[in-house]
């Protein structure tokens, strides 16, 4: 698409028509999305296209005879399914944003979807992963465990029912999902599944995106950019706040001291999220309060790299009455993340997603509904208050996705970046800024880092890495620890300028399966 002449919304377009065929347990159409767009003309701009709950659902959506439900039974099935965003988000900012036509961008996606892809090691992966309930559902049975069989590696995989969606898209725009057979179709399913759903077509139909300047916040020298509540930026950029106030530049970016110091960070924004953020139509954010210089400031006190914060507990950003604290609880592994930059120095960072692997295990002309609305607490109220991230009718869930951006003291972009991962999406983001600002590493190296992060009240280590390596130091500094794998998957481009001439330095993480393209 950038060869064609194209812009980067051009590009991302036709890689999430891609995605949705060949990464179909991490994103799609059936999914939403948050995406950053900067043009050096008209500034930077964030688009929401999280999915939405429909309109009749209610605080108990996840409460089964008075108890709310196991995780694992509220995934599967319709009752799990969100409005999807990430089309119609997509087709209002390329009305905006795009240069070639829109027909144009989803013919790369139609000819493979027909003529077929070699399945990957981690897509085989998956697939064994979730056979059991992807068998059950005739749509994505027949497509990715045929005879009861999961695709194997090198596979090769079609999904003519997929094209057929996309000629749809292609031909009718983003409302070929939202109104007529599709959105009827997507309604059925949902409804009519032994887990019902409540939603309807007039959900579909009424779907809109939300349109807002980004979020920025200096760091240091710079400013970074996220998309607003209900995304992650805002803990992203809380934890860059606290650690600002430390001389970060001069701590080894692998050593136990660092670990600390991010993770604590970390989970003193997790703490703050887990009270403060939602929806902001729904219920106030406190963004204002919760970037204050003077409450991150108080807030940085507690950070001590000889000893870990021993409970974190929320700040009071504001004088009301807050929300009860609720837990976040994300599935990895159902997210993507897209970074382009083009020749004009337009640039993209969206992180889009169908919430965990094969979203709610339930698919629609040959591609996967989204699972997102188990993003909400499943608890409406905590010991008498009302939990900020409860379910309401047209309400989006909080999310993790912090596709962000950099820019210099000129104003001019420096760095692109985002990542895959649920709830450590967070800390990834957090981390890869350190390592690219105050490391001064390149995008490779910043996206192939060893991981340390927030998870609630743990601070997380990469298993088999030099960082957890650190285990045994930073437990006899009383931190909380969990060693596990941690595969991202971030996306970076670094931006240098000779003259007029834009130098990109692409990152892609080797725990999956991204390639950095370019000069």
């Amino acid at each position: 698409m950038l060869r064609a002449g194209g812009s980067a919304l051009d590009a991302a377009i036709a890689a999430q028509a891609v995605m949705t065929l060949v990464e179909p347990q991490s994103s799609g159409i059936g999914g939403g999305a948050f995406l950053l767009h900067h043009d050096p003309a008209d500034g930077t701009i964030a688009w929401d296209g999280r999915e939405v709950a429909p309109a009749a659902a209610r605080g108990d959506l996840f409460i089964v005879n008075g108890q709310p439900m196991a995780f694992p039974a509220a995934v599967v099935g319709g009752r799990s399914v969100g409005v999807p965003g990430v089309m119609r988000m997509l087709a209002a900012a390329h009305r905006e944003h795009g240069r070639l036509e829109w027909a144009a961008l989803f013919q790369p996606a139609i000819r493979l979807s027909e003529e077929g892809f070699l399945v990957s090691r981690r897509l085989a992966a998956a697939i064994s992963a979730s056979a059991e309930t992807l068998r059950r559902d005739p749509v994505l049975g027949a497509i990715y465990t045929p005879g009861g069989t999961p695709l194997a590696e090198g596979a090769t995989l079609r999904n003519p029912a997929l094209a057929t969606t996309l000629r749809a898209i292609a031909e009718q725009g983003a409302d070929a999902l939202h109104r007529g057979p599709i959105a009827a179709e997507i309604a059925r399913v949902v409804r009519s599944h032994p887990n019902a759903g409540l939603l309807t077509a007039d959900d579909l139909a009424g779907y809109a995106p939300r349109r807002a300047a980004a979020l920025c916040r200096p760091y240091r020298i710079w400013v970074v950019c996220v998309p607003p509540p209900p995304s992650g930026g805002l803990a992203v950029l809380q934890i860059l706040g606290l650690l600002e106030h430390l001389d970060m530049p001069r701590i080894p970016p692998a050593g136990a001291e660092a670990a600390l110091l991010l993770g604590d960070a970390g989970r003193l924004a997790f703490a703050d999220r887990n009270r403060f953020l939602a929806d902001p139509m729904d219920i106030p954010v406190p963004v204002a309060g919760l970037l204050d210089p003077s409450y991150l400031l108080l807030r940085a006190q507690a950070l001590d790299a000889a000893r870990a914060i021993a409970q974190p507990r929320a700040g009071n950003p504001r004088l009301a009455p807050a929300p009860a604290p609720a837990a976040q609880r994300e599935t990895p592994g159902g997210t993507a993340q897209v970074s382009v930059v083009d020749a004009q120095g337009r640039a993209v960072s969206m992180t889009t997603t169908v919430e965990g692997p094969f979203g709610a295990h339930i698919g629609v002309g040959g591609f996967v509904l989204n699972n997102q609305l188990t993003d909400f607490s499943f608890r409406p109220e905590i010991d008498g208050l009302p939990v900020a991230n409860r379910v309401a009718g047209g309400k989006r869930p909080r999310s993790s996705m912090s596709p962000a951006m950099v820019f210099d003291a000129q104003g001019q972009l420096l760095a692109v970046t985002g990542s895959p991962g649920g709830a450590r999406i967070i800390g990834y983001v957090a981390q890869s800024l350190v390592a690219l600002l105050d490391w001064g590493m390149d995008a490779q190296a910043a996206a192939a880092l060893p991981h340390v992060g927030p998870f609630n009240e743990f601070i997380e280590l990469e298993e088999s890495t030099a960082t957890a390596a650190h285990g045994p130091a930073l437990e006899a500094r009383g931190a909380t620890l969990r060693v596990l794998p941690m595969p991202s998957g971030l996306n970076l481009i670094r931006i240098r300028r000779q003259g007029d001439t834009l130098l990109l330095q692409g990152g892609a993480d080797p725990r999956r399966e991204g390639v950095a393209l370019g000069e």
